[in-house]
C-alpha cells in the first residue's frame, strides 16, 4: 500500500463508503474507501504542498476512488491555467463516476474564460463519456452569466448520445440555463431541439429548482413529451 492510500483509509469511514456505493453504480465496491468530502479536501490542502504530489499526478491509473479524487481535488486548486488544462487532458479519460467528474472546478478557470472556451469545445466532442461530461459541466459553471451567448445553448442542444451520464448533463444544462437565461433557453424545449427523455429531465430539473418561477413551472411542465426509454448505463441521482 502506498503512503496516500495509508493516509486515506486512516481517514475511512465505513457507513459513508455504503452510502457513496448506492450512489456510484459504474464504481466497484472494492475501490472506494470511504473518505468524507471535508476531510479528503483538507487532506488535499495539506498534500499538495508536499513534494510527493506531483509524483501522484502523474501516477495513473489510480487504484481507489478517494485517490481520484484526491486527484481532482490537486488539480481544482493548481493555480497555472496553462497547466491545469494539461493535468485534467491526463485525468480525464480515467474518470469513470458522475462524483469525481462533477467535483473538478479549478478556480483559475475563472480568469481565463476566452481560452476556456475551445478547451471546453474539445472536451465536449470527446469520444470518453466523462470528458463530454466534464466539458458541459464547465460550459454550466462559467458561460450561463456574465459571459453567456446564445451560441452555447446550440453546442449542447447538438450532443447526441446513448449513455445515461451525458444525457443528465445535459438536462442539468439546460435546466440550469433555463433558471438563468430562461428566453434563451425555452426555445429548445418548444421546439423539442433535446432528445426526449433528456427533453423531460430538463422540465422535472427545472420545476424543482427555486429559480424558476411558479408561472413558469407551470409551463414548462405543459411542455412535456411522451416518455421514451433512457439512455443506456445504470441510472443513479446525477
Amino acid at each position: 500500500m502506498t503512503e496516500i492510500q495509508k493516509r486515506l483509509f486512516a481517514l475511512q469511514d465505513l457507513g459513508y463508503r455504503d452510502f457513496q456505493c448506492r450512489l456510484m453504480p459504474t464504481v466497484d465496491s472494492a475501490a472506494v474507501i470511504g473518505v468524507r468530502k471535508p476531510d479528503l479536501r483538507k487532506l488535499a490542502q495539506e498534500f499538495a504542498r508536499e513534494p510527493a504530489a506531483e509524483q501522484f499526478l502523474g501516477e495513473l491509473p489510480h487504484r481507489y476512488y478517494e485517490e481520484n479524487n484526491l486527484h481532482g481535488c490537486l488539480i481544482a486548486s493548481c493555480g497555472n491555467y496553462r497547466q491545469t488544462v494539461e493535468l485534467l487532458d491526463q485525468f480525464l479519460p480515467y474518470i469513470d463516476n458522475w462524483a469525481t467528474c462533477d467535483m473538478i472546478s479549478p478556480k483559475v478557470f475563472k480568469k481565463h474564460l476566452p481560452e476556456l472556451l475551445p478547451e471546453v469545445r474539445r472536451w465536449m466532442n470527446a469520444s470518453a463519456v466523462y470528458t463530454i461530461r466534464f466539458g458541459i459541466g464547465m460550459l454550466m459553471s462559467f458561460y450561463l452569466d456574465e459571459a453567456f451567448e446564445a451560441g452555447y445553448l446550440e453546442w449542447v442542444a447538438a450532443l447526441r448520445s446513448e449513455q445515461y451520464y451525458v444525457n443528465m448533463m445535459i438536462a442539468w444544462f439546460f435546466a440550469t440555463a433555463l433558471a438563468k437565461q430562461y428566453e434563451a433557453a425555452l426555445p429548445y424545449l418548444e421546439q423539442q431541439r433535446l432528445s426526449a427523455w433528456t427533453h423531460n429531465m430538463t422540465i422535472r430539473k427545472a420545476t424543482e429548482s427555486y429559480r424558476i418561477t411558479e408561472e413558469q413551472k407551470i409551463y414548462l411542465k405543459s411542455l412535456r413529451i411522451a416518455p421514451l426509454p433512457r439512455p443506456a448505463s445504470t441510472a443513479a441521482n446525477q
